[in-house]
Order: C-alpha cells, then structure tokens, then sequence
C-alpha cells in the first residue's frame, strides 16, 4: 500500500521528503535536517521539470540530491559561520581566560620550570612565565587554552 502510494506521487516524493524534514527541523532542536531538507525540495523542483526525460532515473535524482544535500550544508555553514563572527557588545563573554589579560595578582605558587599559579577571583589559574618565587606580583598578558601567561609587574 505504502509503495502504491509512493508510486502514484512520481516526482512529488522528494516535495514530500523536503516537507517532512523541514518539518522535523522545527520539531527537533539543531539545524541538520534544514539543508537536507532543501536539497529535497530543490530535487523535487527539478524532478518536476524533468520527470519525462530518459535520462531522470531513479539513480540520477539520489545523485542530484546527494549533490545538492553537500551544497546546501557547505554554504548553510558559511551563512552560519559569517553571523557568528558579527561585531558583539560583549567578544570575551565565553572566553573567561582571555577575560583576565591585563589583571594583576600574586604568586600564590612559584614559577618553577615554566609553570606556577595565582589566584584571581575566587578560582586559582595555572600560570606560564619565566621563574619567579611566590608573592612577587605578575600581570596577566595574554591567554591560551585554560593557562594565563603572565609576566612581572
């Protein structure tokens, strides 16, 4: 019955296809079935035009699909990632590291060997410089990965 119907539809099957995913992007939280989904309305446009040509099987519009599937995503993602990098009131709000450049403290822990700590705030943050005894008092200059590099004030 299902494989009836299916057939009755011909080209409509990938508007079908492109409406359900579309709908289940509403449903379901991210944005993957988006573009799979437009690829699907995309193939299903052309399949519209194309139906009564010979050479639109079945194997060529899974093809196109595949095709336009990889298409949409690519520039879904550069859509994406060009929003992302849109000015902000707030660039550091995530970065609570990159957030301390420029702060000052004491060694509560030598640097010895490259590596040390301090303590800003209410959390104690691994520190990089050259050697230093604890309490000599260092500023924050810069910020990589979850270590602060810091040098004496």
């Amino acid at each position: 019955m299902l494989m009836s119907f299916l057939t009755d539809l011909g080209p409509w099957n990938w508007m079908l296809l492109g409406f359900i995913l579309l709908v289940l992007e509403i449903i379901l939280p991210g944005v993957f079935l988006l573009w799979i989904g437009i690829a699907a309305v995309l193939t299903g446009a052309l399949s519209l035009q194309l139906w009564d040509v010979s050479f639109w099987t079945w194997q060529v519009q899974v093809l196109v699909f595949l095709a336009l599937s990889l298409v949409s995503a690519f520039i879904g993602k550069r859509v994406t990632d060009a929003r992302r990098e849109e000015d902000t009131d707030e660039p550091l709000l995530n970065r609570r590291a990159e957030q301390l450049v420029g702060r000052t403290a004491a060694l509560e822990e030598p640097i010895s060997g490259g590596y040390g700590r301090i303590r800003l705030g209410d959390t104690t943050w691994r520190v990089t410089g050259p050697d230093l005894p604890a309490g000599t008092r260092v500023r924050v200059v810069s910020a990589r990965g979850g270590d602060l590099h810091v040098e004496k004030e």
